[in-house]
């Protein structure tokens, strides 16, 4: 199986009404479809990488390409996973997890976007939930960090509703545009505080090396 050279493929992170995991190719095509469908409101734009601001069949085939570079590019020493995030076997949506020399700084990173049918409806706040368990007790980080625009109030409330806390302000150029980004911090000792959300993880052991982690403290 190809699961066995490359484990990651075989992960699997549950919520009572979530999967995450990286794609198989029809996950992946629906994935690419529902991008194309629509994100946001045509005269906003959520996204650091303005992705979005192309033609349907172009949003379509760049999601297909991330997930293609993300793997290929994947090590120990920098790493962006990005999870597809099915409910009850639909695609909704996909979830990221990154890092950076995690063995030496136990800090992620994560993004996220949901199919417009699928926004509202706390879907967002249960697969960033879902990763956080993935990174505080799964890979044993000890910082999760998340940045969101100025008009992107349910991405900021998502991080509030966790336990981040604010964590200062950051200018990008963005489309030729100067934009504010908001960015928060969570310890590990505030995702404790603040778990609501029952997560179970499978397959996990054998990426750790992958991943350059240890997994939780003991």
């Amino acid at each position: 199986m190809l699961a066995d050279h490359f484990p990651l493929l075989g992960l699997r992170v549950r919520t009572p009404r979530l999967e995450l995991r990286l794609p198989d190719d029809d996950q992946l095509a629906a994935l690419a479809e529902l991008a194309a469908g629509g994100i946001h409101e045509p005269d906003t734009m959520p996204f650091l990488h303005p992705f979005t601001d192309a033609p349907p069949d172009v949003v379509a085939r760049s999601v297909v390409q991330h997930h293609y570079r993300a793997r290929g590019e994947l090590g120990p020493d920098k790493w962006t996973l990005p999870l597809t995030v099915l409910s009850g076997g639909t695609v909704v949506g996909t979830q990221g997890l990154n890092a950076a020399e995690f063995s030496v700084t136990l800090e992620v990173g994560s993004g996220s976007w949901l199919g417009r049918d699928h926004q509202g409806k706390g879907i967002g706040t249960e697969m960033r939930a879902a990763v956080l368990h993935l990174a505080f007790a799964g890979l044993g980080a000890e910082i999760a960090r998340s940045e969101s625009f100025d008009g992107n109030p349910a991405s900021a409330g998502v991080s509030r509703r966790l336990g981040y806390a604010d964590d200062g302000t950051a200018r990008h150029a963005v489309g030729g545009r100067c934009r504010t980004g908001h960015r928060f911090v969570l310890t590990r000792e505030a995702w404790e505080r603040h778990r609501t959300v029952d997560v179970t993880i499978d397959g996990l052991e054998p990426c750790l090396p992958l991943l350059g982690a240890d997994g939780p403290p003991t």
